[in-house]
């Protein structure tokens, strides 16, 4: 016997009810972005390996899948979609000196080492403000990002916001060498503050900086930790950053937004482009960040246009989990089942298209003489349909509520509803 295939390690199949559920999602969630003014792009699911090479700042050229096409050119699976709608962005309005809104959807793939147990192929859906760099378009970012997690009814959410300038101050008034700077950065990313202060001690960092990183895990919290935070900070630019996030919460306030925003002055992003604001979304249910975003001021210029922008990348998959593990419904458009005989055809395609032309879904299943009707109920119900009718060869229809178990019967003349 033929052995079957299956899927490679670290992607899988989605279908039936989960599939139509992730579809939904994604709906709703791309309708928050066009509510805002932000139009569709589609970018190539494979680009030049330049497109994410290490100056771009996305990932370890070890984690992309690279391929030759038949000319001998590199290319690569896209690992994130910013870099891709940045290139697209420089060349299709390069000309353009006013602010460009864009969404999207689409699978990203990334080849983690398998002991990690994560997806390698995710579905992303984000938005990328291009040409704004304003406390404004942050603010837009964040409210965009919490009106679209509250649409699909996530209700226990907090969005984290921090600055690179403030971490990165930090970093370079360490005086430490790029090395141990890297390995800085991990610790604080895996909040192993013991860690970070064996470094500090070490190497013999002064001692007003290395008060600074020992307060680190304080500066999370509402506005009130700013002023914790501007007394720590080590530059003008540490300050400057402190200034733009009060701003921004500001306006979030006007948004209304601002109970589910914490600032984590901790934070350092996650790609090397960013270079302002940064956040992070996290809910419960799943261990990781459900969306990332921050500015890129830097990014387009890579690819010929040189102009600020701000993004955000909402990880369906994640989202998905979380919702499922608190048990957050996401609605989809019910199925219903006509079963009929070759005698009552005709019947069964008026009533499909009648009930289709009211936006209801509609499956169809011809049974053949000697087919009970419980065979067709076990297989509705596997199906997810809600209810089932059944034509007889008398004219009446037998209609099964699937949800319920209820049945009646009527006759032809009657309408189903």
């Amino acid at each position: 016997m033929e052995e079957k295939l299956h899927t490679p390690e670290g992607v899988r199949d989605i279908y039936n009810t989960e599939c139509k559920r992730k579809l939904t999602l994604q709906e709703r969630l791309l309708d928050t972005l066009h509510l805002y003014g932000y139009q569709d792009i589609q970018t190539p699911t494979f680009e030049f390996f330049d497109v994410f090479r290490k100056e771009i700042g996305t990932i370890s050229v070890r984690e992309l899948y690279k391929f030759f096409d038949r000319d001998g050119n590199i290319l690569a699976l896209r690992p994130d979609i910013t870099p891709s709608v940045a290139r697209a962005a420089a060349t299709l309005f390069e000309s353009e000196d006013f602010p460009i809104r864009l969404c999207y959807v689409g699978n990203t793939f990334i080849n983690h080492s398998s002991y990690q147990g994560r997806l390698k192929e995710n579905t992303q859906l984000g938005a990328e403000l291009i040409g704004l760099d304003s406390t404004a378009a942050d603010a837009e970012m964040l409210a965009m990002v919490i009106d679209g997690l509250k649409k699909v009814g996530l209700k226990e959410f907090q969005v984290s916001v921090g600055h690179v300038d403030f971490i990165q101050s930090l970093m370079e008034a360490t005086g430490l060498e790029e090395e141990k700077k890297e390995e800085l950065h991990s610790l604080i990313t895996n909040r192993n503050y013991f860690g970070v202060e064996e470094i500090l001690d070490t190497c013999r960092v002064k001692g007003s900086i290395k008060e600074a990183f020992r307060i680190l895990p304080e500066l999370t919290g509402g506005p009130e930790i700013m002023e914790k935070a501007a007394q720590a900070a080590p530059s003008v630019n540490a300050r400057l950053a402190i200034v733009r996030l009060l701003k921004i919460y500001k306006l979030l306030t006007l948004y209304g937004v601002e109970q589910h925003i914490t600032f984590d002055l901790s934070m350092s992003g996650s790609y090397g482009y960013y270079t302002g604001i940064i956040f992070r979304a996290y809910t419960y249910g799943t261990g990781d960040a459900i969306v990332r975003g921050g500015r890129y001021d830097h990014l387009l210029e890579k690819f010929g246009k040189s102009t600020p922008s701000i993004g955000f990348a909402i990880i369906v998959d994640e989202l998905m989990s979380a919702l499922n593990r608190q048990k957050i419904a996401v609605e989809t458009r019910e199925i219903h089942l006509i079963v009929y005989t070759e005698d009552t055809e005709k019947w069964a395609l008026s009533l499909a298209k009648n009930f289709r032309a009211k936006g209801k879904c509609v499956g169809m299943y011809k049974r053949e003489t000697g087919e009970q009707k419980e065979h067709f109920m076990q297989y509705a119900k596997r199906q997810n349909v809600v209810s089932m009718l059944y034509l007889r060869d008398d004219l009446k229809i037998e209609m099964i509520n699937l949800k319920t178990g209820d049945e009646k019967t009527v006759d032809a003349a009657k309408k189903p509803d």
